[in-house]
Order: structure tokens, then sequence, then C-alpha cells
């Protein structure tokens, strides 16, 4: 099954709201730098996806910047140190599905 641009980009806004979210919770410079980074890479994806034309939104999605592809290794080592990272419950659990649903998009 495929995901349209359009899909992914609310994905991908979903997923910047949570790492932000994430990043505020996080207690330690080195939790905060992994959610640094990963912020920046979804912002750069979403930069580039803003630059296609509304009648793009309709074709299949693939990852197009270099950032974000390698992000995806850094989207899996949070999932795994999510209880570390983040003190909230709430938070946690919303960024774990969020995540789910962005590692889904480097499947296509």
């Amino acid at each position: 099954m495929s995901t349209t641009i359009s899909e992914a980009i609310n994905t991908l806004s979903d997923l910047l709201m949570g790492l932000e979210d994430g990043y505020w919770e996080s207690s330690s410079i080195d939790k905060k730098d992994l959610f640094y980074d990963l912020i920046s890479a979804v912002n750069k994806e979403l930069s580039e996806l803003a630059k296609l034309s509304i009648q793009d939104h309709d074709m299949e999605y693939e990852p197009i910047s270099a950032e974000f592809r390698q992000a995806k290794a850094k989207l899996t080592d949070l999932r795994k140190l999510m209880d570390e990272c983040v003190g909230r419950a709430s938070t946690a659990k919303k960024l774990e599905e969020l995540i789910n649903d962005v590692v889904v998009l480097f499947a296509h």
C-alpha cells in the first residue's frame, strides 16, 4: 500500500509536533541533541515537500532529503530509548505511535 505525498506531509507534521514535545520533556543534553537532530531532519523533509506543487500531492511519497533518509536509524534508536528520553508516559506513547507511522514511509 502506497502513501501519497499529502498523507506523508500530515504524518511528518504530526511527528514534528511529537518530537518537539519530547525535546522539551527530555532532561539531558544528549537526549535533547537526539531530538534536535530528528526535528531538523523532519523540517528539512517538510521543506522539500513544500516545494512540490499541489497537483503532486496525490503522487506516491518517497523520502527526498538525505537528512531524513538518514534519520531512520535515529528514529529506531529513539523508539528503543523512549522511556529514558521522555518523561511523560502520554508523550512516549504518542511518539511511539508516530514513529511507527513514519517508519512505514521508509518502506515504500
